[in-house]
């Protein structure tokens, strides 16, 4: 049986001593597709920034893509995140880089040197978010959703275990939230694992898929009726 892609025991997060989620108990295996809800300032930012290594783990065991959350030198979060793909709600897109520049970017600051690989890489991923042709352009001649695809093409360049998305579609229209998660459906259904924070509720009854809350500083799974 292999290792789950992410495995929480006994877990407290913190920001700035103030406990923000506790006694956290979690097991994400390969190819699943969670939902994290909850009010703003329940925890899901940061809890996902504690999968990310940005708030560092003080309290509990956790691994994440087999690095050790708990023990984690700072010079190994550049080596998490390589197989970790992050989105965010804003897209993160660098405005003064061509789409394909800011590919570039990503691939070199993660020792990539080849030129025609990196090409390759560039067009493969384009080509999963229907935005092959969308290279050569500016992020600001993109909408929202041409622009979030392009940072969920931008998380699958390391080719990622695991994807977390933090309201991906947070700055979106409801039809564009659709065709963003729909994406990211379609990744999930070639393999890989998602994890999503969301205050779209809308989007749950659409795509149901299993749902954890954060809520009085606990983490749990609800039932989606009950959502």
């Amino acid at each position: 049986m292999s290792q789950p892609v992410l495995f929480l025991r006994n877990v407290s997060i913190y920001q700035e001593n103030r406990v923000i989620l506790s006694n956290v108990n979690l097991e994400v295996n390969h190819g699943e597709f969670i939902y994290i809800i909850g009010k703003t300032g329940t925890g899901k930012s940061s809890f996902m920034k504690t999968l990310y290594a940005d708030l560092p783990l003080t309290e509990g065991q956790a691994s994440i893509v087999d690095f050790d959350l708990a023990n984690l030198k700072e010079s190994n979060i550049p080596y998490l995140r390589r197989k970790i793909g992050i989105i965010f709600q804003d897209f993160k897109l660098l405005p003064d880089r061509s789409v394909k520049e800011n590919m570039l970017f990503v691939l070199r600051a993660t020792g990539w040197k080849d030129m025609n690989e990196m090409q390759v890489k560039i067009d493969e991923v384009l080509d999963k978010v229907d935005l092959k042709s969308f290279a050569n352009k500016m992020p600001h001649q993109l909408s929202g959703g041409e622009q979030q695809r392009v940072a969920i093409a931008r998380a699958l360049l390391n080719d990622p275990e695991l994807i977390l998305a933090d309201e991906p579609t947070g700055n979106l229209d409801p039809q564009t939230s659709v065709e963003v998660l729909g994406v990211l459906r379609k990744i999930n259904a070639n393999g890989k694992t998602v994890i999503m924070a969301t205050h779209d509720y809308a989007l749950l009854m659409k795509f149901p898929s299993k749902t954890l809350k954060c809520e009085d500083n606990k983490i749990f799974e609800v039932v989606q009726r009950t959502v």
